[in-house]
């Protein structure tokens, strides 16, 4: 729309002043003078231009702050289209300035958003400040066409918002576990404590260095920090009771009758005789079986409360369908027919999966294998299938597992089966998804070639660490997310 108004249109919207009020007029003038500047500061703020071309974004919000000032002063349409159309001049030219900017500078853009991230504007502020300085220094410099400044003040932004990022994940993991381990300075802890107090030191160090080596990969330089800060917590902990025997407050004795004590209460809530005539390592292996086989049987009762569930559900609305089916064929065709007889056989087919499971369970020791169902489907997930470190390659060790497993394949006919690969959350995560991918493939390939499985009946996926079932932060549970998952999916089919 241009802006350019004759005489008549001027007197038209001078009458709308006195016979619709002035508000309505004011709006009418806003309308007629800066539909088009409007539209030229909306595409500009959309592309942050405020941001990325200051100094057209300002010039072009000074002529319109103009513009505004004569619309409710003197009125004169010269000067409003003037403003009005430098206004446009400018916000056109920062909408384009901040696309070029987005271009140019997409590596300072990137670490710059990643800094942000990492909170490095509160957490490392002083190198977040230069950082932003050197960046707005070379938005300007772009703004005046001077590329070569512009590239210098680029790589300096970059390489400071990347100092103030990594500072700021310092921070953020390493700031409490130092204090501490100043304080165990100050306190002589290593007088007490050594092993405990360096070990500290240690994992603090080797957590630093992975933050320099893989920034963007914090899980494991966090759990290395995790652990810093409970052995320097143990340290202090130790330190109090060593001190407490070297200065007889405490015998050796007295201190070991006190460990075995709460050893004895936790063997006596387990309903295990707590015997440690000749130490505490029988109890010790007592208790772990005691509490594995819970875990065990826990999550069997939570497995099969899950079956049950889904069984009923499952089964009602079997049931509500196979009864109107029943009504409607005995309607259509007057009686029995074929057709409910293949109702009773989809019954019987259900029950045919539940027995399947049931042998299929008894393949396995606990150490090879668990096995679950979720709904229909049964699920192998083979703890005893081990991989070495970064690598896909089946081991021959493992044939006697994977020939159980070919046993329980051979239960489900026809069925379709899913190879889940899943690493822990150490490391890349890119690279954990390849591994893993690599590891299902293995598996089915050896399934294909060795098992003689028709290739159209396996499915190989690797999920990565996105699918945890245990706690990344403990080693156990690192272990059992370091797992293949075998997916059989039973042919629904009362024929079979």
């Amino acid at each position: 729309m241009s802006c350019k108004l004759n005489f008549v249109q001027l007197f038209v919207i001078a009458t709308c002043m006195f016979s619709s009020g002035i508000s309505s007029a004011q709006d009418e003038l806003h309308k007629a003078f800066f539909e088009d500047v409007d539209a030229a500061l909306a595409e500009a703020n959309e592309v942050d231009a405020k941001l990325f071309s200051p100094r057209n974004y300002g010039r072009g919000t000074k002529a319109y702050g103009a513009a505004k000032a004569n619309l409710s002063g003197d009125r004169n349409a010269q000067i409003l289209r003037d403003k009005t159309a430098e206004a446009v001049s400018h916000f056109s030219a920062a909408k384009k300035s901040s696309e070029l900017a987005k271009t140019i500078l997409s590596q300072v853009l990137k670490s710059r958003q990643d800094a942000f991230n990492a909170r490095a504007n509160e957490l490392s502020k002083l190198t977040w400040d230069k950082a932003n300085q050197d960046f707005a220094s070379a938005i300007r410099y772009l703004e005046r066409g001077d590329l070569k400044n512009t590239k210098r003040k680029d790589i300096t932004a970059t390489n400071l918002y990347r100092e103030a990022e990594l500072n700021a994940i310092k921070a953020q993991y390493l700031t409490e576990t130092r204090r501490m381990l100043e304080d165990a300075n100050k306190q002589k802890i290593s007088r007490y404590a050594p092993f405990t107090l360096n070990k500290a030191k240690q994992l603090l160090s080797d957590a630093e260095r992975e933050l320099e080596e893989s920034r963007y990969d914090t899980d494991y330089p966090r759990s290395l920090t995790q652990q810093a800060n409970y052995e320097a917590k143990h340290a202090f902990y130790l330190a109090d009771i060593v001190r407490s025997v070297r200065y007889k407050d405490l015998t050796v004795e007295k201190l070991i009758l006190q460990w075995e004590e709460a050893l004895q209460h936790i063997a006596e809530a387990a309903d295990i005789v707590p015997t440690m005539s000749h130490g505490h390592e029988q109890l010790r292996i007592k208790l772990v079986t005691y509490i594995e086989n819970t875990q065990n049987e826990l999550q069997n009762l939570r497995n099969e409360l899950e079956n049950l569930k889904q069984d009923i559900n499952a089964s009602n609305l079997r049931i509500a369908d196979m009864e109107e089916e029943i009504r409607t064929l005995d309607k259509q065709l007057g009686g029995a027919t074929a057709e409910r007889s293949i109702l009773v056989q989809r019954l019987e087919a259900q029950a045919r999966v539940t027995a399947q499971f049931e042998q299929v369970e008894i393949i396995f020791t606990k150490n090879e294998a668990r096995v679950f169902r979720e709904g229909n489907n049964i699920i192998l997930r083979l703890v005893g299938l081990n991989f070495d470190s970064s690598q896909s390659t089946i081991k021959q060790d493992n044939f006697k597992l994977l020939a159980k497993v070919e046993k329980a394949i051979d239960v489900f006919p026809r069925s379709e089966i899913m190879i889940e690969g899943h690493t822990d959350s150490y490391g890349d995560d890119s690279l954990n998804q390849k591994l893993s991918q690599s590891r299902a493939e293995s598996l089915q390939k050896y399934m294909i070639n060795t098992m003689r499985i028709r290739s159209y009946r396996v499915i190989a996926t690797g999920y990565g660490e996105t699918n945890p079932v245990a706690n990344n932060e403990t080693a156990a549970g690192r272990a059992k997310n370091r797992r293949i998952d075998i997916v059989i999916k039973p042919k629904f089919d009362p024929s079979i």
